[in-house]
C-alpha cells in the first residue's frame, strides 16, 4: 500500500530577475535590540544608597501627571532609632526577669524563713534553669537523665495539683502553673545535693543517704510552706501536703544517690 507524501510547492523567481537578486529580496534586515532611553544629567533620579537616602533633599519632579515633591528622608532614620529606644529589653519581652529569679532562688536557701511574697507571681524561667542545672550535674556524674527529670517534674506538678485540690475542695485556688513554679524552685536543694555528690565517692553509701535525707527535708519544708502560704485552705492540710512533697523530692534524691 503506497503512502502519499506532501510536496511543498516550488516558487520560481519572476522573469527577468536573477537568482542572486531573488535571495537578496527574501532576506530580512535585522532590527536593533530595544534600548531604554537614557536620562539627561539634569533629570530626576531616585537615591538607592542609605547615605544618599539620609542626605537627600526635597526634589520636584517635572510637570506631568505624576508631578509632585519628594521631601527629605532624614527624619526616617530618627524615627527608626527612636522606636528602637522605646522598645523593652529582650528578656522582658520573653517574660524572663533575672532579678525576680534571683530573689525567689535566694528565698529557698533559708528553709526556716521563706519569703512567700516573691512567689506570688509564678514563672517557669527559674524552674527551667534549675532543671538544666540538675541535668548538667547528673551528666557530670555520668548519668544522662534529661528526659527522666523532665518527666518527673511534670508528673510531680500534676500530682501536687491534684492532691491539694482534692484536699481543699472548692476552696482550692492553686493552679497548675503555680504548682509547677513551686515544685521547680523547691528543686534547689536537690540541685545542691547533686553538686555535692560529685565529691562523695560511690562507696560511701551511709554518707550519701544522710546527705540525701537532709536535702529532702529541706526541699519538703520549703515547698510545703510555699503551698500552704500561697493557697487558701492549705493550713488545715499541712501534714498531707508535706507528705506529698516528701514523696516528690525523695524520688529526685534517689536519682542522685544511686
Amino acid at each position: 500500500m503506497t503512502k502519499d507524501f506532501p510536496i511543498p510547492p516550488v516558487v520560481f523567481p519572476p522573469s527577468g530577475s536573477s537568482p542572486a537578486t531573488a535571495n537578496v529580496q527574501q532576506r530580512r534586515v535585522p532590527t536593533a535590540p530595544y534600548q531604554p532611553p537614557r536620562s539627561s544629567p539634569g533629570s530626576f533620579s531616585i537615591p538607592f544608597m542609605p547615605s544618599e537616602i539620609g542626605s537627600s533633599v526635597a526634589t520636584s519632579t517635572p510637570a506631568g501627571p505624576f508631578s509632585g515633591t519628594i521631601s527629605s528622608s532624614s527624619s526616617f532614620g530618627r524615627g527608626v532609632s527612636a522606636s528602637f529606644e522605646d522598645e523593652e529589653p529582650l528578656l522582658d519581652e520573653l517574660g524572663i526577669h533575672p532579678d525576680q529569679i534571683w530573689k525567689k532562688t535566694r528565698s529557698i536557701l533559708n528553709p526556716f524563713r521563706i519569703n512567700q511574697t516573691v512567689h506570688k507571681d509564678s514563672d517557669l524561667s527559674g524552674p527551667i534553669f534549675l532543671y538544666l542545672a540538675l541535668c548538667l550535674f547528673q551528666l557530670l556524674s555520668g548519668k544522662i537523665q534529661f528526659g527522666v527529670i523532665l518527666g518527673w517534674v511534670v508528673v510531680s506538678s500534676i500530682f501536687l495539683y491534684i492532691v491539694f485540690n482534692m484536699l481543699a475542695g472548692r476552696n482550692g485556688n492553686l493552679n497548675l502553673h503555680t504548682c509547677t513554679s513551686l515544685v521547680g524552685y523547691s528543686l534547689l536543694p536537690v540541685v545542691i545535693l547533686s553538686a555535692v555528690s560529685l565529691f562523695v565517692p560511690q562507696g560511701a553509701g551511709p554518707v550519701r543517704f544522710v546527705l540525701g535525707a537532709a536535702f529532702v527535708l529541706w526541699a519538703t519544708r520549703a515547698c510545703s510552706n510555699l503551698v500552704v502560704s500561697l493557697a487558701d485552705g492549705g493550713e488545715e492540710h499541712r501534714g498531707l501536703i508535706s507528705y506529698a512533697c516528701f514523696l516528690i523530692y525523695t524520688l529526685f534524691s534517689l536519682l542522685v544517690i544511686f
